[in-house]
């Protein structure tokens, strides 16, 4: 079992890196394999609706997110994490994140999917909302904790000293390990839920 981990905080070892290296713990511990990859001070550019990734299942735009597709794909899980800006996530990873869930055509149905916000003060609530709307419109599954999954601090290494952000991430990633090994048994057991046709309803005709 395997959990992809984004970065998209463009400070390679800055707060964000620490809220994910604590779920990263966990996961380890439960036995699970993680990837991290840090792409929040990459050079990423936009989704071009090009629509080029209709009969390729790849994006036209050949970086990472090609790169990262492949890992994505294998994974059991998702987490992206984020510094806010301005009530919403680094536009580096939303710029990823769209154009790998855009591009790509395999199934992500039960893969777990968790979003992480690290902020100063406010504006938190708001970017893990952004960051849930990936998941839930692909049919993933998103792990929750016992709290909204973020941690505070401005300057480098503060986030340290956030002991509740930082058991948020503990309990997020015990609860994203046991939702992981529980859809893999379901999967083995019942198999993955039916999906129907889909429709699609345009509002102009």
């Amino acid at each position: 079992m395997k959990v992809l981990i984004l970065n998209g905080s463009p400070r390679k070892d800055g707060n964000t890196r620490i809220a994910l290296s604590e779920m990263e713990k966990i996961f380890h511990k439960n036995g699970i394999e993680t990837e991290y990859i840090h792409v929040g001070g990459m050079d990423i550019r936009g989704c071009l609706a090009c629509g080029g990734c209709y009969d390729t299942g790849k994006c036209v735009i050949d970086d990472i997110v090609n790169k990262i597709a492949p890992v994505f794909e294998e994974s059991d899980g998702l987490v992206a994490g984020s510094p806010v800006y301005y009530a919403s996530a680094n536009a580096t990873l939303i710029a990823l994140l769209t154009r790998l869930f855009y591009s790509t055509h395999f199934d992500k149905t039960m893969k777990v999917g968790a979003g992480v916000a690290v902020a100063r003060r406010g504006g938190t609530s708001a970017a893990f909302d952004e960051l849930n709307k990936f998941f839930t419109i692909s049919g993933m599954p998103v792990a929750s904790s016992q709290y909204w999954n973020s941690v505070h601090g401005m300057n480098k290494g503060e986030a340290a000293q956030d002991a509740e952000g930082l058991q948020t991430m503990r309990t997020l990633a015990e609860n994203m390990s046991f939702l992981i090994k529980s859809i893999a048994l379901g999967r083995e057991a019942y198999g993955l839920p039916v999906r129907e046709p889909k429709q699609s309803t345009n509002f102009i005709r």
